[in-house]
């Protein structure tokens, strides 16, 4: 009985390895709109991420 929960087991995650290897259509195209959403909440100045709708931390003493 132990030996069967292990096999199926161990079958349940080579599937699961199966299918993380697969390529999803568009993958690419999903890749680069996230990279582009991640750029934009940027910092144009020093490069940090942006959190909020406020200034960043390195133009808070320029205004």
């Amino acid at each position: 009985m132990l030996a069967k929960i292990v096999f199926l087991f161990l079958a349940f995650i080579a599937v699961l390895g199966i299918f993380g290897r697969l390529k999803v259509p568009g993958g690419a195209r999903l890749a680069s709109l996230k990279r582009k959403t991640l750029d934009a909440k940027k910092c144009p100045d020093c490069g940090r991420y942006q959190i909020g709708q406020g200034p960043c931390d390195c133009r808070k003493g320029k205004r």
